[in-house]
């Protein structure tokens, strides 16, 4: 699968839609064939004149008509027929532009960070971020929801294909844009959705791309990547297999964040041709621009190109900082599926302290966390408290996994053991020094911590019963679920980082637009 292309078609289109602003100002009748969606109607917009665009990257194999891509486009993008694809949103960048023109500023959000899903028909749901979009298109497809409740059964019978898709897709964009708004706590003003073919037609209209890597690298058995060390100009087939790469065979530290990496490296690259002159100067190019845009894009019914063109008219002349959110750590949940945990009062400080303040209020779901208040005794610091976990559950080696994906920042690995016994309910206690650790891991999981005269000092010990999930890491670190945990510093380290200096997944990475960056 083109995973990779799909979140790529995301950031190509922040370029893809200021071309498209330019080419409108030439060519006015650009947006009539343009999806316009009415996923935004009625929310809360910014306070002042900056605008928060959200960027979806949808993963279909189809057009945003619902209708399949012609049969050359499929060979070209070894990524199966019309229906291989799952309908997430891959790729979710939210795309900051500061009134007066100033720096615009564009933040990523790992596609498999764990949070509460909106517009969910349970009480309880939670996955990784992508998955609000297709969760609510498919119920929709399944004839169990509408585009405004996809909790309330709106039978479909009767719809042609092409007004059921529709249907289906605005469910999945408010889904997904509210899951966005409520893990950032900003609003969202504009959004931009654009298809997976819609990044290979962009790729095929810009080629070829200048690209840096900062060593040989190659993951041909998945994405077919095979790249050398240095400055190079790639096609729009190997584009592809650049933004799709997260594996090589001699780099077992090749995560999902270095491919994000490299898709704001190939935005990068993209920018500076555009500030080089060509494909916008070019009539042919822009036309085939405007072409993939009725095709692959969608947009808000407010989304004003008149008013956006002033913004893409300047942009290939203003700053751009592309950023991507760190994650906490990798685990596994009850599905068996591999996610992304995260620090939710660190996200949302970090978005708003990237967005600004005039952006930082929105009526959605929930305030952002408030810090933590100490209690009478001395407490350890972040990190200075060790946990011990005991495996009561009867699951092999859970102590040790459990550990593993809890001991990240807030603890420090202690000791793992299993009992004597099997019991039905998870337990913490805690020594002098860690209660407020003990409490917030309580918080999480919905159980009681006590005070332990025989546990050591700055200790908290978990004992892991049958009734315990991983499932439930973090589920109180939601927009939803308020908790009283301080947002921890995040360092900041450029994305273009070698060898030590690479960005670890715990970091913010950040890059700019002022050049070709080399990226893992």
């Amino acid at each position: 699968m083109v995973a990779g292309a799909k979140m790529l078609a995301a950031l190509a289109s922040l370029v893809l839609v200021a071309a498209i602003g330019i080419a409108w100002h030439a060519y006015r009748s650009a947006s009539a064939g343009i999806t316009r969606s009415e996923a935004l109607a009625g929310e809360p917009v910014s306070t002042g004149s900056d605008q928060n665009i959200l960027i979806m990257g949808l993963d279909s194999r189809r057009d945003q008509h619902g209708q399949p891509l012609p049969p050359d486009l499929y060979a070209a993008l070894h990524a199966g027929d019309e229906d291989s694809a799952d309908g997430d949103s891959d790729a979710l960048i939210v795309v900051h532009l500061p009134a007066g023109g100033g720096p615009a500023t564009a933040i990523s959000i790992p596609r498999d960070d764990y949070v509460e899903l909106a517009g969910c028909p349970t009480s309880d749901c939670r996955g990784k971020i992508k998955e609000a979009y297709s969760f609510a298109y498919q119920r929709v497809m399944a004839g169990h929801g509408s585009a405004g409740s996809q909790a309330t059964p709106t039978p479909l019978q009767g719809q042609d294909s092409t007004t059921r898709e529709q249907t289906a897709r605005e469910a999945g964009r408010k889904a997904e844009i509210s899951t966005v708004k409520n893990l950032l706590q900003i609003p969202i003003d504009h959004f931009v959705e654009v298809t997976l073919a819609g990044f290979f037609q962009l790729a095929r209209v810009v080629e070829p791309i200048t690209v840096c890597l900062n060593a040989d690298t190659s993951d041909r058995y998945y994405s077919g990547a095979d790249f050398r060390r240095g400055m190079q100009q790639i096609n729009a087939t190997q584009a592809l297999a650049f933004v799709r790469q997260r594996r090589d065979p001699n780099d077992a530290a090749f995560t999902d964040l270095d491919r994000s990496r490299r898709q704001q490296a190939f935005i990068v690259s993209v920018v500076s041709a555009m500030r080089r002159g060509g494909t916008l100067s070019d009539p042919t190019k822009l036309h085939a621009l405007l072409g993939v845009a009725k095709q692959n894009v969608a947009v808000d019914a407010g989304f004003d190109f008149d008013d956006f063109v002033r913004n893409a008219l300047e942009f290939p002349n203003r700053p751009v900082t592309l950023y991507t959110l760190p994650v906490t750590s990798f685990g596994e949940i009850s599905n068996g599926a591999y996610v992304n945990f995260i620090d939710i009062p660190t996200i949302r400080s970090v978005a708003h302290n990237l967005v600004g303040t005039d952006s930082s209020t929105t009526s959605s779901a929930g305030s952002p966390t408030p810090a933590a208040q100490p209690d009478n005794g001395a407490q350890s610091t972040a990190g200075s408290v060790a946990l011990d976990v005991v495996n009561a559950s009867g699951r092999q080696g859970e102590a040790a996994s459990v550990q593993t994906l809890l001991a990240t920042g807030q603890f420090s690995e202690g000791k793992v053991s299993s009992a004597g016994s099997i019991s039905e309910t998870s337990s913490i206690a805690y020594g002098p020094g860690a209660k407020i650790a003990a409490t917030e891991l309580a918080d999480q999981y919905d159980i009681t911590a006590t005070a332990s005269a025989t546990i050591a000092s700055n200790t908290v010990q978990l004992t892991v019963g049958t009734d315990f999930s991983r499932f439930d890491h973090h589920r109180n670190y939601t927009s939803e679920s308020p908790t009283t945990t301080a947002a921890a510093p995040v360092t900041t380290v450029p994305a273009a980082g070698a060898g030590t200096q690479e960005p670890a997944v715990t970091n913010l990475s950040r890059m700019t637009a002022d050049g070709i960056p080399c990226v893992k």
